[in-house]
């Protein structure tokens, strides 16, 4: 055989001491000799030479391939001699040596099976604690330095892999790696070293903890910021600034970071603006919201200003992320599920059951792990970007639309309340889940109408209201930050001054033309006006006059250039000078920026969602249709219904590229509309039927997928109705996979009937299967017929009903010539029917009907009708999945 050969040739060569391995090499061997031992250099020849002894012959042979080979197989080789410490030993001791070979392919070899060393190790390491550290970390750190590129390059992925691993203890990478990068980043270092140095330095930062990064590696990034020699250094610390940023955390960021961020947004490199124009938002979540709105904001304008058309496009790109870091959570009262979903708080726990029609109750919110209580808008957009990511910049994919919020960690209260707790208490607000309550001003407002001038409740006076007015004001000012507080310190700023003026105007004297009287709960404002007084903020819901004018996109949120320059990105000019995908790029942080808004705000984002949801690319529209599920849990039933149905609409007619992003989250979109509205989508979804492409089975698919969510929205008769045909229809589809997720729709449909009662509609729907599968001439209908069988479950109807209906049918397919139909009915007589105490009563009707196919089933001519026939129910769970 080749394999014997070439071993008989390798050992041939090294017993006879031969020092050139040309002729038998292992590239003349070819790929019919892919298994051959490396290592076979170690059995026994006629050298007389130990294991340990040849391996040091080989090791460091004046031949270079011997060497090679030897670094190739080490790992084989600390294996073959793990049994024995002080041979390990031995042979870690000899890769010391060979790590100070003068070959720069042996010192690339060597490296190259460092990591997978590591790892063996580590798995070894009752055996050999500190072999690792003593050994291989040293040779890894000094090739740091190697003179070699490949070797260098070599040992800095060994290194990242190693950390990622965490195969590297804290002490190694504090004593051992950081000192080495720090010499390596001296300004007297070699210009080569430095900047790889610094690259791996920044690699290196997030996977190390904070304390290290700022004991360490800080002061020295701080000053590699300022490099004016080398702008590869500046570029490549401009590019990972958002990494340091988010590690060492606010006051390392405002105190040392965030002077060397203004001076490299203002580099005479364009390249280095656009690297901090694409990490702008992960440091814009590690600062106060202070230094985001008032120096921040400023900065990111005069990037998205820059003369250079490649920074503004970055910047453009950037800006719904960026605005998203203003997002205040207790403003939106949304929150976020583990697996990224956004809710808003149901007012009162409900239980889930199969004949309701409104989705599950989520438990309250919790914040994240880093204290943020506002987690990526990825998460948000997730449709969008998985569906987009091909058309997505990397960078993009990788940080999504982050909106993090740098507020502080919520209450300890708020995190050690239970679940129980969380549902029963009445008093409960997740409000209280963001930050502390505001203080309540309720007694203070009505103070404030129990002193006014009787005749008129609404008007207040200096002496008493005004005072009552400043005091209230005084208390929220510690919230300024909330756009909430805001709106309401203006409101209350009003009264005041109105309440000042007309304190003066009193005693001044009454004029010759007197404002109309005015009404309970308003008062008299300058020029004769009247505004209503009200403990609560001005509102946009819908229903309430639209704001005309200036006010249309004007908001207090965000700084307004900020928001403006957001609203520019549908212009068709911006596409022209800056990115001719700007829209798209507009369109996939939109939800973000509208969840920063808060729907109070809608009307500064109506317009321009309108547009995009008209843009004649349709990539832009894609975009809407993937996240316009998520837009509505920020929007709410009220502007859903008014703003959001009719684009919605819009979509469900439109390219096939767009439809299936609405498809893929029709549940969660028709599940936030009334009763009355979700009903109308019934005589649409038959229009998922059709296709541009009839070959487009995966559109199918993801119809089936959703109706199995959508069935527990509406009433059984209307499933009945509507869903059980399209139900039917997918189950005759020319694609098995269709074929297959139709079945489970047909059973969900079934256990509907069941769970609320309808056992007529029920029995009604079972005929309709025995019918069109049971009695199918094609074996694939008799086998989805056993396939339904076969998954349903107890809970779906009463046994009795089961063995009246169904069994019959199904153990009339026990004979089936098809060998498939067979295997289906074996399993679910043992996975569904023989386990179930219903049939082993004595003198059920079909137990000894049961006990007789069962055993013919076993001695079936086919292998796999046997094996499941015979196989534990346990374990026929298990393998359903490998036959379909």
């Amino acid at each position: 055989m080749c394999s014997t050969f070439h071993f008989a040739g390798l050992s041939l060569y090294f017993e006879d001491g031969h020092d050139d391995l040309d002729d038998f090499g292992f590239d003349d061997y070819g790929s019919e000799c892919d298994g051959i031992r490396i290592t076979a250099f170690l059995d026994a020849g006629q050298d007389n030479l130990t294991p340990l002894g040849r391996l040091e012959k080989y090791a460091f042979s004046e031949n270079v391939f011997n060497r090679q080979i030897v670094a190739r197989g080490l790992l084989d080789v600390l294996r073959e001699f793990s049994d024995n410490e002080n041979d390990f030993i031995s042979v870690m001791e000899t890769v010391a040596r060979m790590s100070e070979d003068g070959e720069p392919t042996v010192r690339a070899e060597l490296m190259e099976q460092v990591p997978n060393i590591a790892m063996f190790l580590h798995e070894s390491q009752p055996n050999f604690p500190a072999a690792f550290s003593r050994y291989l970390v040293p040779i890894v750190v000094r090739y740091l330095t190697d003179p070699n590129n490949q070797v260098r390059k070599t040992s800095q992925a060994a290194l990242l892999v190693l950390l990622e691993q965490g195969l590297i203890c804290k002490g190694d990478v504090e004593s051992k790696v950081c000192p080495v990068l720090l010499d390596l980043t001296e300004p007297s270092s070699d210009d080569d070293y430095k900047i790889e140095a610094v690259a791996i330095m920044c690699k290196l930062v997030t996977m190390l903890s904070r304390d290290t990064v700022e004991q360490l590696l800080l002061l020295r990034f701080c000053e590699l910021c300022s490099d004016a020699r080398l702008f590869q250094v500046r570029k490549v610390c401009a590019a990972n600034f958002g990494e340091f940023c988010s590690i060492v955390g606010q006051d390392a960021t405002e105190k040392l970071l965030m002077s060397k961020f203004f001076d490299l947004c203002s580099d005479s490199l364009w390249g280095i603006r656009k690297a901090c124009a694409e990490c702008f938002m992960i440091v814009s979540n590690s600062t106060s919201p202070g230094v985001r709105r008032s120096k921040l904001s400023p900065l990111f304008i005069s990037l998205i200003s820059d003369q250079s058309r490649w920074v503004r496009q970055a910047a453009f790109q950037s800006l719904g992320r960026f605005i998203s870091t203003f997002a205040n959570p207790s403003s939106t009262g949304l929150y976020f599920r583990e697996d990224g979903t956004l809710l808003e708080p149901s007012p009162c726990p409900a239980s889930s059951t199969r004949c309701s029609t409104n989705g599950p109750t989520e438990r309250p919110p919790q914040a994240n792990q880093d204290g943020r209580s506002t987690p990526s808008l990825e998460s948000m957009s997730r449709g969008a970007s998985s569906a987009d990511s091909a058309h997505t910049p990397p960078r993009e994919r990788r940080e999504g639309l982050a909106c993090h919020h740098s507020n502080p960690a919520p209450p300890a209260a708020a995190h050690g309340r239970s679940k129980e707790t969380e549902h029963t208490d009445d008093n409960f607000n997740s409000f209280h889940y963001w930050r502390p309550p505001l203080p309540d001003i309720s007694e203070e407002l009505e103070i404030l109408k129990a002193e006014a001038p009787r005749g008129q409740p609404g008007r207040v006076t200096e002496g008493g209201a005004g005072s009552q007015i400043q005091k209230v004001l005084d208390c929220l000012q510690p919230h300024m930050d909330d756009p909430d507080v805001q709106a309401q310190v203006q409101v209350l700023s009003a009264a005041l001054k109105a309440a000042q003026l007309e304190s003066q105007t009193e005693a001044e004297g009454p004029s010759d033309s007197q404002p109309p009287e005015v009404g309970d709960g308003v008062e008299s404002s300058p020029g004769g006006k009247t505004t209503e007084l009200s403990d609560e903020p001005p509102s946009q819901q819908a229903g309430e006059p639209a704001p005309t004018g200036e006010q249309e996109h004007t908001q207090n949120v965000i700084p307004q250039p900020l928001l403006d320059q957001y609203l520019s990105m549908t212009d068709p000019a911006r596409a022209q000078t800056v990115d001719t995908e700007i829209a798209k790029h507009c369109a996939f942080s939109l939800p973000g920026v509208a969840l920063t808004l808060g729907r109070q705000n809608w009307h500064c984002l109506k317009d321009t969602y309108e547009t995009l949801a008209t843009d004649v690319q349709w990539k832009v529209r894609r975009t809407l249709a993937f996240s316009i599920h998520e837009l509505a849990v920020i929007l709410g039933d009220q502007l859903t219904a008014a703003d959001l149905v009719p684009i919605f609409n819009g979509f469900l007619k439109d390219l096939d590229e767009v439809r299936i992003g609405v498809l893929k989250h029709l549940y969660d979109f028709l599940k936030l509309l009334h009763a009355e509205k979700r009903r109308e989508y019934l005589y649409q979804l038959q229009e998922f039927m059709v296709t541009d492409n009839s070959r487009n089975w995966r559109f199918r698919y993801e119809l089936a997928e959703q109706l199995i969510l959508i069935i527990e929205l509406y009433g059984h008769y209307d499933v009945f109705d509507y869903l059980r045909q399209i139900a039917l229809t997918l189950c005759s589809d020319k694609v098995s996979e269709v074929r297959w997720i139709s079945y489970k729709l047909v059973v969900e449909i079934l256990q509907k009937m069941y769970a609320c009662g309808a056992h007529d509609l029920g029995l009604n729907f079972i005929n309709e299967l025995v019918v069109r599968f049971c009695h199918c001439p094609k074996w694939v209908g008799r086998q989805a017929f056993a396939f339904i069988c076969q998954v349903r479950t107890e809970d779906c109807m009463p046994m009795d009903q089961f063995a009246q209906h169904l069994l019959p049918s199904l153990l009339s397919l026990s004979s089936d010539p098809v060998a498939n139909v067979r295997v289906l009915v074996a399993k679910a007589l043992r996975q569904s029917v023989m386990e179930k105490a219903y049939f082993k009563e004595p003198g059920s009707a079909y137990s000894d009907e049961l006990e007789e196919t069962v055993t013919a089933l076993q001695a079936d001519k086919d292998r796999d009708v046997c094996f499941f026939a015979s196989l534990d129910p346990s374990r026929a769970l298990m393998d359903t999945a490998a036959l379909i």
